[in-house]
């Protein structure tokens, strides 16, 4: 098959799942459509689960479950999927973030994820977990999926990154001053790089900030582009370039004003002297 998307179980829960989807069914010699009509729902979804970008929901997975004969195997092996703390959406945007030639970040209250130094990332998921949001485990697969996100993106060639930071970014004491005057070190190596363009939002832009909430702008080698954000319990990837294209120009507003990188600099040193 031409279009036959190889599946890595290692990646995670959700891939481990979808593996394990399309074995059962090309053990049995079905198709997709062939699953598809035994369960009642489409081809594409069936597709979509298997290669992870669809969470296998309870009632799809009862419904796999009764078409393939496999008792409650994947009611179970799901149930687990959905207690994973990766959001749904979440794993076909990073598909994208991995091969992106251009990457633009905006962030409130964090630094963003592609950004964290390993003690920084560590301390956002121990309060997580303090606050009883996650599990350990949960904590360890986050931390895990985000190592893999960093390396990836330090590929040949790297992909050219501009990173706009809420001013909060930078002073929200995360994982107390050592840990932060660490990040901002890195955040300030980062903004050295010839492929990164770092930038600060500073609080006195008020309402003229164009973005309320955390977004993630990607474009491929194509030059198809994508925009991917969050709320608490979901993550939606864009493609419809109607939606996608207003966010571009909000971004490029956003930088214009925005601290220039040299001002950015300054200020991002002058924080980290200031907890030293």
């Amino acid at each position: 098959m031409a279009n036959r998307k190889e599946l890595d179980p290692e990646k995670g829960p959700r891939a481990a799942f979808g593996d394990r989807l399309r074995r059962l069914r090309e053990e049995r010699g079905w198709t997709q459509d062939d699953l598809a009509d035994r369960t009642g729902y489409s081809a594409s979804h069936i597709s979509g689960v298997e290669t992870g970008a669809r969470n296998p929901t309870a009632k799809f997975t009862a419904s796999a479950d009764r078409a393939l004969g496999t008792g409650e195997a994947l009611v179970r092996q799901g149930a687990a999927v959905r207690d994973s703390a990766i959001l749904d959406g979440f794993p076909e945007f990073v598909g994208f973030e991995g091969k992106a030639s251009e990457i633009r970040l905006f962030e409130l209250g964090i630094v963003p994820g592609l950004l964290q130094t390993t003690e920084y990332a560590a301390a956002i998921t121990r309060g997580a977990v303090r606050r009883g949001a996650i599990t350990e485990q949960q904590a360890e697969e986050r931390l895990e999926l985000l190592a893999r996100r960093q390396q990836s993106v330090g590929r040949t060639p790297p992909p050219q990154m501009y990173v706009l930071l809420d001013e909060s970014c930078i002073r929200q004491r995360v994982g107390g001053p050592r840990v932060l005057a660490e990040q901002l070190g890195r955040l300030l190596e980062i903004a050295d790089m010839p492929n990164t363009v770092v930038q600060v939002a500073t609080y006195e832009l008020g309402e003229r900030r164009s973005f309320d909430s955390p977004v993630t702008l990607i474009t491929l080698s194509d030059g198809s582009c994508m925009a991917y954000a969050e709320s608490a319990h979901s993550g939606r990837l864009e493609r419809d370039t109607r939606l996608v294209r207003p966010l571009f120009t909000a971004y490029h507003q956003l930088q214009a004003e925005a601290l220039s990188q040299t001002e950015s600099v300054a200020m991002i040193s002058q924080v980290r002297k200031g907890i030293l």
